[in-house]
């Protein structure tokens, strides 16, 4: 792979020759390194911008800061990995921060840095200019409503299908249902191009009820073949705020005799702070159906312990960015944290975001039961999760 241009600042003598020889052994060959900010800055404006800047901030007051300032103002760097020697609130507090100093912070590492730890950051940093399809479609035009009233018509929204699996066993414990706009000059989009688009003009039901009558069509077929498969459906809170979706609900389970047992329906953790009486109404209503109700992203809002207390879900969900560094005791805490708060309120705890075998095996050490992410299965269309399914045994397939 092709490593991203770094700039090291780092005071003259053996610790920078260390991180310059690290540097090399990982394969990043492009490297500016200065002694301090001004120099940085002089070399940057003569060598041209980087990818990275790689520094340390501590002890430097203010200085630190304003180089990167700078830095960021001028556009001569977009990531930012820091090497500190912090108390631990500060530390937590930068690894949760997206940016710093107006650039991206993709790493935050205690001295001395680890090799290991380095390399996943700039392998996994990806140059603007490069982010293919990412970038396409941050700088792609939000659709019209016209748009997405002819895209819902021709049946180009489709519910694409991620697993979740028990982490010991493999075994399938249901899968998630996600939108994905097939269109026919623009490829396969994401939510994020549309989703939006989808809420602000009162689109929202129709193109829940298209992937819910799709699912419908799906589970049948498997449960002619024997396998009782769980399927989740994100809904956004504002969808609750009247009983038509509920009833929708039920009507559709009642004619295709399938029971609530099989869906579970996710609403996003910073959806659930000022319910409306009729939504959580609404929320019971589901439950009473048979379906489960799971806390979508949580750790990423401020739900309290009381409203997990008070209302019917039986499920959460704890987001991915919570997990991506299990070496950090404060995410492990979390973890542990989000186990036995599960564990109190007789809810299941899912783990988002799983995309490493080490991952898997911490977590799976941890007490973790059930995770979701691109190391156990990828996100796939009708057809290839179908032929999927063929791949697994018997009793992988069997209902957890």
């Amino acid at each position: 792979m092709a490593y991203p241009r770094v700039l090291v600042v780092e005071n003259p003598g053996f610790k920078r020759s260390a991180l310059v020889k690290m540097l090399q052994r990982l394969g990043a060959r492009d490297l500016v390194l200065a002694v301090d900010g001004d120099q940085a800055l002089m070399h940057l404006r003569q060598q041209g911008a980087v990818d990275v800047v790689l520094c340390d901030i501590t002890g430097r007051d203010r200085q630190g800061l304003e180089f990167l300032d700078r830095v960021s103002q001028q556009g001569l760097a977009e990531a930012l990995i820091l090497a500190v020697d912090t108390p631990p609130d500060i530390r937590r507090a930068l690894g949760h921060m997206p940016s710093f100093g107006g650039l991206a912070l993709i790493g935050v590492f205690d001295r001395p840095l680890s090799l290991r730890s380095l390399h996943k950051v700039l392998s996994q940093y990806r140059r603007p200019a490069d982010a293919g399809s990412s970038a396409s479609l941050a700088n792609m035009e939000l659709p019209s409503e016209a748009d997405l009233r002819l895209g819902l018509a021709l049946g180009e929204f489709r519910g694409w299908y991620q697993p979740k699996r028990v982490m010991d066993t493999g075994q399938l414990a249901g899968a998630e249902v996600l939108v994905r706009w097939e269109h026919p000059s623009r490829g396969v989009l994401l939510p994020q191009v549309f989703l939006a688009g989808m809420v602000a003009y009162n689109l929202i039901d129709e193109m829940f009820k298209q992937l819910f009558d799709q699912a419908m069509g799906l589970l049948q077929g498997l449960r002619l073949q024997g396998i009782d498969l769980e399927l989740s459906f994100n809904l956004h809170a504002s969808q609750l705020d009247g009983p038509a979706l509920v009833k929708h609900i039920q009507r559709t389970l009642l004619w295709h005799e399938l029971p609530g047992e099989s869906f579970t329906f996710e609403l996003a953790e910073n959806g659930l702070l000022a319910l409306k009486p009729a939504t959580q109404e609404n929320l019971v209503c589901l439950r009473m159906l048979g379906c489960s109700l799971a806390v979508d992203d949580f750790g990423m809002g401020f739900s309290s312990l009381k409203m997990l207390g008070q209302l019917p879900f039986n499920q959460l969900k704890l987001d991915g960015s919570v997990i991506h560094d299990l070496v950090n005791p404060g995410s492990r805490a979390v973890v542990a944290g989000a186990l036995a708060l599960t564990r109190a309120l007789h809810m299941e705890l899912v783990i988002e975001g799983v995309s490493s075998q080490t991952m898997q095996d911490t977590l799976t050490a941890m007490g973790c039961r059930i995770g979701q992410g691109y190391h156990l299965a990828l996100p796939m269309n009708a057809g290839v999760f179908l032929r999927w399914l063929e791949t697994l045994p018997a009793p992988v397939l069997k209902k957890v």
